[in-house]
């Protein structure tokens, strides 16, 4: 079961993971995150950086253990990790690997109004979103033989492993879908297109799907 957390951000389990090392200011933990390419694991937006810390200390995740000044720049507050924080981390490390949780994804709410839009644009616009999707499994493979290279160790790129194979299995469900339509084997394809060579209005269309009048 997934808990509710005192500080419910996943920037928050990045700011633990980033400065257990060693005690840091803001500026650092971003740039820090920045470097290990956070925002490709979480869904990190950097306006909040801020709050999170400020709310993190507050519940005693972190503790201030001094300042610095360079130059003209404003004071820098240092955060360390306390031994809550540690154990926050642990905690919500282990719910993440064990607990699945359902997550919204752009291309399912897509796909859950498919019928709105003809079937012959349909193939078109899978065909576009394989090609992107190629050109990212590209990118990541290229990612990872780079680390291989510089021999990092497979522990610290599990995460771009895992994101490979879901692009990998994405690519290749559209691919399916995308076939299926062009060969003219998805139930209930003629239904679909009647209703677009008819000129149906996409609300129409909508409704009859959801009240499940479709061909088998």
């Amino acid at each position: 079961m997934v808990k509710k957390r005192k500080v419910n951000n996943l920037l928050a389990l990045a700011v633990l993971s980033a400065i257990v090392e060693r005690p840091m200011h803001r500026y650092e933990i971003a740039q820090t995150l920045r470097d290990r390419g956070k925002e490709r694991d979480m869904d990190i937006k950097w306006g909040s950086l801020y709050t999170v810390v400020q709310n993190m200390e507050k519940v005693g995740f972190l503790e201030v253990v001094g300042s610095e000044r360079d130059g003209a720049r404003p004071e820098r507050v240092i955060y360390r990790i306390t031994d809550v924080g540690r154990a926050e981390m642990a905690d919500w490390t282990r719910e993440l690997l064990a607990t699945p949780e359902p997550e919204h994804h752009r291309f399912v709410a897509g796909l859950s109004i498919l019928a709105v839009l003809p079937p012959t644009e349909v193939i078109e616009l899978l065909g576009r979103r394989l090609d992107a999707l190629r050109h990212n499994i590209e990118a990541v493979r290229r990612e990872l033989d780079e680390l291989a290279v510089a021999k990092l160790p497979r522990l610290f790129v599990v995460e771009s492993e895992f994101g490979l194979a879901m692009l990998e299995a994405e690519a290749a469900w559209t691919r399916s879908l995308r076939d299926e339509l062009n060969e003219g084997t998805f139930p209930g394809l003629t239904q679909w297109r009647d209703w677009h060579e008819r000129g149906m209005d996409p609300s129409e269309v909508a409704e009859l799907v959801e009240r499940g009048m479709t061909e088998n």
